[in-house]
């Protein structure tokens, strides 16, 4: 299978999104530089606050930029995946608390040397002495930014809640408005340099522009339009259940096999935070299906929810489908819930398509009797490897050696990946040493 040709197009769309961001920090440091900043007779503590403008108003930037990564803009999810654009976010996020701290540091340590006072004394009049407006606002919102990365890295570790992850990020939005009332009104040189402020203005009034445009009137017009809710509830094993989602011109979503929506589920208990699940069936404009697995409060009671709840769904996301089919051989690989996505795929996808589902057991297996339905319907090679993989039998499945005989010419074929990260990790890096090219395995995480 050829190519497609709109991968040009999508090149050139990363190429002009990447130079647009580019120039807007250019010329946030080319504002900086012609505010002053930069001059052979500054002192060092001239020098230090110097630096420490430049690395706030970057952090601002990448602020912005944390807010837009998952704004929810269909046109940019399309282009790189929200897989890719979710790791963009956490290193993102990394950069701008790093700019901040930064920002603090050098800004404190240079007007200190300026003052000739010890640090705790010029930390003191900053914080108590008038002289400096706004710091109060700063130093909240600063906090609540080292809030939402470290209570992140808890919350990955310990696997904690998702809705305590989904409340945790609203912090970040409250922090970087307060980071506006710092940086326009008070801020020394925006608040000599109009033009510049004005330009800061403008890149503040966007963002909650597209924020406010795509997580909430685009999602509201959506439920009007769609009218979406639970029309059945289906226990397909223990601890597994299926919901059939309907409503009206869902062809118009324009759903695809292989995506995801963010569900709201409008009871009492449920209605405040949304969650991901991919499409457990491929979507055939009269109804949706997802099928989820008991492994977090949220999942093991949706089971609960009746019959008749209204549902709102942002999407459909994700570029995990048909459309990024290069090969006319292609190998899909499911680990646990991560199957649900690939037997959505093996509805969509003809040709030469094995697909391989790893669990611990046979009973372990989700929707088989689905899947090997769908199978001798396609003609598709179904393969369910079974094993512990920390017994030394278990450890060898799905290896590079086991890959190559179970599919011989898995070089030559496009491989789909979906499981959990660590299992998705493991397999990602298996399969390249199994000859395939990295452009060539796509990948989709079962993640927060």
């Amino acid at each position: 299978m050829a190519v497609r040709p709109r991968s040009f197009r999508r090149v050139l769309t990363a190429g002009l999104l990447g130079l647009v961001v580019g120039a807007n920090g250019a010329v946030i440091v080319w504002l900086w530089v012609h505010g002053g900043n930069v001059s052979e007779h500054l002192s060092t503590g001239e020098l230090l606050t110097s630096i420490g403008r430049i690395t706030g108003l970057l952090a601002s930037y990448t602020g912005l930029l944390q807010v837009l990564l998952l704004a929810r803009l269909p046109w940019l999810e399309r282009l790189v995946g929200f897989d890719r654009l979710s790791v963009w976010h956490r290193w993102n996020g990394h950069a701008c608390l790093d700019l901040v701290l930064a920002h603090v540091v050098l800004t404190v340590w240079g007007y200190a040397l300026m003052d000739k006072v010890s640090l705790p004394r010029e930390i003191s009049t900053m914080l108590g002495g008038g002289v400096y407006p706004g710091m109060i606002t700063a130093t909240v919102g600063t906090g609540l930014l080292i809030a939402v990365v470290v209570t992140s890295i808890v919350i990955v570790r310990r696997r904690l809640r998702y809705e305590t992850w989904y409340a945790v990020h609203f912090a970040a939005y409250a922090g970087i408005a307060l980071a506006w009332f710092h940086q326009i009104p008070t801020g020394n040189e925006l608040v000599l340099d109009r033009v510049a402020a004005d330009y800061w203005r403008a890149l503040y009034v966007v963002t909650l522009g597209l924020l406010v445009i795509f997580r909430v009137f685009v999602p509201l017009a959506k439920a009007f339009r769609h009218r979406l809710r639970v029309e059945e509830v289906v226990a397909e094993g223990p601890g597994v259940v299926s919901l059939r989602i309907t409503g009206r011109k869902l062809d118009r979503l324009q759903a695809r096999a292989g995506q995801f929506f963010l569900w709201r589920f409008l009871d009492r208990r449920r209605w405040w935070a949304s969650h991901p699940f991919s499409l457990s069936a491929a979507p055939d404009g009269r109804s949706l299906r997802i099928t989820a697995k008991a492994l977090g409060d949220f999942s093991a009671r949706m089971s609960e929810i009746r019959p008749g709840t209204r549902v709102l769904a942002e999407g459909p996301f994700g570029v995990f489908t048909e459309a990024a089919r290069r090969r006319e051989k292609v190998v899909l690989i499911g680990g646990g819930i991560g199957i649900t996505p690939i037997r959505a795929l093996m509805e969509d996808m003809a040709g030469d398509v094995v697909v391989l589902y790893r669990v611990l057991s046979d009973d372990d297996a989700l929707l088989r009797d689905e899947l090997d339905a769908i199978a001798r319907e396609r003609g598709t090679r179904l393969l369910v490897i079974a094993g512990d993989h920390a017994t030394p039998e278990g450890g060898r499945l799905l290896s590079p050696d086991h890959l190559r005989e179970i599919v011989p010419d898995i070089a030559e074929r496009q491989v789909y990946l979906c499981g959990p990260p660590a299992m998705t990790e493991a397999l990602e890096r298996n399969v390249r040493r199994a000859d395939v090219p990295g452009r060539l395995v796509h990948t989709e995480k079962f993640a927060l």
